[in-house]
């Protein structure tokens, strides 16, 4: 399990499907989207350190989905709204497939042709 998380980097994967602080702290600010906190205050709220709040507060707000006022944290909930309606449709879009012949058959995609080799054929063709 270890080698398949390393595999996901930090910037392709949605921060709330990496990282379940972000994902508590981001319900907690989307609960009240009109009022700034104090990262003890958000620390204390859900029983979290308060170092990691922080820290992940810094990178909620390098990612766009919170600002800040001051010592102040509150969602934005623009980039929160459109992050959720991905999910949304992620979510649905893998429940409508769950159980076809791709999901039955890990090794599906074993035999598949290598395109590679199409493609430079294509090219020989066309510069004759």
């Amino acid at each position: 399990m270890a080698d398949q998380y390393s595999e996901v980097s930090e910037k392709s994967a949605p921060p709330s499907l990496l990282y379940p602080n972000r994902r508590k702290i981001l319900r907690f600010l989307a609960a009240t989207p009109e009022t700034g906190y104090r990262a003890g205050e958000i620390a204390e709220a859900l029983e979290l350190p308060r170092g990691s709040v922080g820290m992940t507060l810094s990178r909620l707000h390098d990612q766009g989905f919170v600002c800040d006022k001051g010592a102040y944290w509150a969602i934005r909930l623009g980039a929160y709204d459109s992050h959720t309606t991905s999910l949304i449709a992620l979510a649905a879009v893998s429940e409508q497939f769950e159980g076809d012949c791709y999901n039955e058959n890990p090794d599906w995609d074993t035999n598949l042709p290598d395109l590679d080799e199409y493609e430079d054929t294509d090219a020989d063709s066309e510069q004759a």
